[in-house]
């Protein structure tokens, strides 16, 4: 088997192809909880601590150094506001997975309950039991 036969039995696996899906979706739920996050709940946070913007949020090292109303020397600062919003990011992202997690296993949970619950239909005889069935009646009351 050659190079190009193994890597195309190794990209047809069903691991790789699943993995790339999962990839993709998680990055576009990503995008979901980032947006949900940066335009739904920190502007509501923002409003609540007194209009902070989480972003903007930084320690100036040194500030930029203008020349002609130029910008010759960019400013250099610590962003703790950026870093801070990534945690809280990350820790919605957690917690949306986690509450999605949940919600599947407690469906699983009462799905396997009421497939237990529920009686298995017994199947019907066959017409060739059922006839030695009746043979077998029919006999036991002479």
């Amino acid at each position: 088997m050659g190079f190009i036969d193994e890597f195309k039995t190794f990209i047809a696996k069903g691991n790789v192809i699943d993995l790339a899906v999962g990839v993709i979706i998680g990055a576009a739920f990503g995008k979901i909880v980032d947006s949900l996050v940066g335009d739904v709940v920190m502007p509501i946070l923002g409003k609540v601590i007194g209009g902070v913007n989480f972003t903007g949020l930084k320690i100036v090292l040194d500030p930029a150094v203008l020349k002609d109303g130029k910008e010759v020397a960019a400013e250099v600062a610590i962003k703790y506001g950026n870093f801070i919003q990534m945690c809280f990011n990350f820790l919605l992202m957690a917690f949306v997975v986690f509450c999605f997690v949940k919600a599947i296993n407690t469906a699983r949970a009462r799905m396997s309950k009421q497939e237990a619950a529920a009686p298995a239909p017994t199947p019907e005889d066959p017409a060739d039991v059922k006839l030695l069935k009746e043979i077998r009646d029919l006999l036991a009351a002479k």
